[in-house]
């Protein structure tokens, strides 16, 4: 999978693409979860790092859904879309790891709806 660099004044962020499970906004702040629980603070909003992802993945198989106004995930990574308790879970598989997250009932069923017409 590909890598992205995120280079400001003070310092450079090499991110590899495969082992995020979710990026997670936060004003104009983007947090960056990886699998096995370590995190990035970065100063680019979830629009930059959307049009940044669909840079870097032209032509290829796109494996991250933006999901509402808050959060981009790999979708490898999702284990469970619960539209009642409006909970989506994430994990990487290869860790016991997880990663739940409130999204709003009707963006669940959208991601559901997505799997389940497939």
């Amino acid at each position: 999978m590909e890598i992205l660099l995120f280079n400001t004044r003070n310092e450079l962020i090499r991110v590899s693409l495969k082992h995020v499970v979710l990026f997670e906004a936060d004003g104009n702040y983007t947090h960056i979860y990886f699998a096995k629980g370590q995190k990035a603070t970065l100063l680019y909003s979830l629009a930059n790092i959307e049009r940044l992802l669909d840079e870097k993945l032209k032509g290829k198989l796109q494996p991250f859904i933006r999901i509402g106004k808050k959060y981009i995930v790999n979708s490898a990574c999702i284990f469970q879309i619960n539209t009642l308790k409006q909970k989506l879970i994430l994990t990487n598989f290869d860790t016991s790891r997880l990663f739940t997250l409130s999204v709003s009932k009707e963006a669940l069923k959208n991601l559901k709806d997505l799997y389940t017409q497939k």
